[in-house]
């Protein structure tokens, strides 16, 4: 996919904006705070319906403004160039529900947007992957299979709500104020889960299966040093039947008042050799593991199979991951914490074919330089208090 326009207004400190795009590489210059990762932000709004930073819809408005609207255009890649563009508008009012649309059609679900519009997004915050809980790197999994699989986001959804249930019961006859736990209600509930969490596992292991070898050579070829790099997956359905593990650990989830069973509790452990990442990783190490997790996301995309019992013929928008081509990348101050020859990998990386559309910030317009001349189709936008000037 490849985002030709961008219309903004009142979102974050963007009063407005209308902005064409480079093919390939689209460069944003200027110090900290001036709206370089809010443009960002913006773009990825039109591919998951929200912020990637603030999910409170009404605080992405701009102050004192009473509404802000989001709109792209997009173009096939790889292709489909001479197919009709295709618009996205999101529009957020306080105190209402935002509206999404595709086109002239209003989102009934705003998970039917997913995957329609590719994205990876790298950027600071990346490095709650290494310091936060498991759940983090959960949704890295979710973000990623989901943009490729429908029916997995389906199964997600369905499964997270049926956990919930399980948590209410537990927390409501655990208590012990109830005479009696009615085990058939459990029953019920545990026996709707199975099948979500069994098609959940199966999704995640083949992807990580196919998604270690990736992110492993792009590390090398970042770092060019023996560090070995591991990416494992976790999951207590690798040695248990889950049926099985949730009637036998009732009695401890009514002690504890939540589910301890199940693919909610699987983990993406992070490793550099045989330690956890976030222990022996220098902060430049980390840094590179995450850009190589992320730079892979990129790739794994293009090998992605999706599921096709959701789609619909003769929906544009609808088509296979191999015919949206690559996603759009997104590069949120990605050089800092790295060392000159680290940052000269990177760049060689993305001056390549296998990455598509790119847009990058930083606040030194040296690394802008070196990767914008070698390439025919850039831009370079100067941003200062929420307005961008085209350079």
């Amino acid at each position: 996919m490849i985002l030709q326009e961008l219309h903004i207004i009142d979102f974050k400190n963007i009063r407005e904006a209308d902005l064409t795009f480079a093919d390939k590489l689209n460069c944003f210059v200027g110090l900290n705070g001036q709206g370089k990762t809010n443009l960002l932000d913006a773009i990825y709004y039109l591919s998951f319906t929200k912020s990637a930073f603030n999910t409170v819809d009404s605080q992405n408005i701009r102050h004192d403004a009473e509404f802000a609207m989001i709109q792209g255009v997009y173009a096939f890649g790889n292709g489909f160039a001479s197919d009709e563009p295709i618009q996205v508008t999101c529009g957020i009012r306080r105190g209402l529900k935002k509206q999404f649309k595709l086109g002239k059609k209003d989102y009934q679900r705003m998970l039917d947007h997913i995957g329609r519009i590719p994205l990876v997004m790298v950027s600071p915050e990346d490095n709650q992957l290494i310091a936060e809980g498991s759940d983090e790197r959960r949704r890295f999994l979710d973000i990623i299979i989901g943009q490729t699989d429908r029916a997995y986001l389906e199964h997600l959804n369905l499964y997270n709500s049926l956990v919930k249930q399980r948590n209410a019961l537990l927390k409501q006859y655990g208590d012990g104020d109830q005479p009696t736990v009615p085990g058939d209600l459990f029953d019920v509930i545990e026996m709707q889960m199975v099948p979500h969490a069994e098609y959940i596992f199966a999704r995640r292991k083949a992807f990580v299966e196919a998604f270690v070898p990736i992110f492993a050579d792009l590390y090398k070829t970042i770092a060019e040093v023996e560090e070995q790099p591991r990416l494992t997956y976790r999951s207590q359905l690798f040695d248990r039947d889950l049926a099985e593990s949730l009637r036998r650990t009732r009695q401890r989830d009514l002690i504890l008042g939540w589910t301890s069973q199940g693919v909610h509790k699987d983990e993406l452990e992070m490793q550099l050799g045989d330690y956890p990442l976030r222990r022996v990783g220098s902060q430049g190490q980390q840094k590179t593991y995450l850009i190589a997790m992320k730079l892979a996301q990129a790739l794994a995309f293009d090998n992605a199979v999706a599921s096709d019992a959701t789609r619909h013929k003769g929906d544009a928008c609808l088509r296979s991951p191999q015919q949206l081509g690559k996603p759009i990348l997104l590069l949120d101050d990605i050089f800092d914490k790295l060392d000159a020859t680290r940052v000269a990998r990177i760049v060689d990386m993305l001056r390549g074919e296998q990455f598509g559309q790119i847009f990058l910030t930083d606040t030194d317009r040296q690394h802008l330089t070196e990767i914008v001349q070698p390439l025919g189709s850039s831009k370079v936008f100067y941003v200062s208090g929420g307005d961008f000037r085209a350079g």
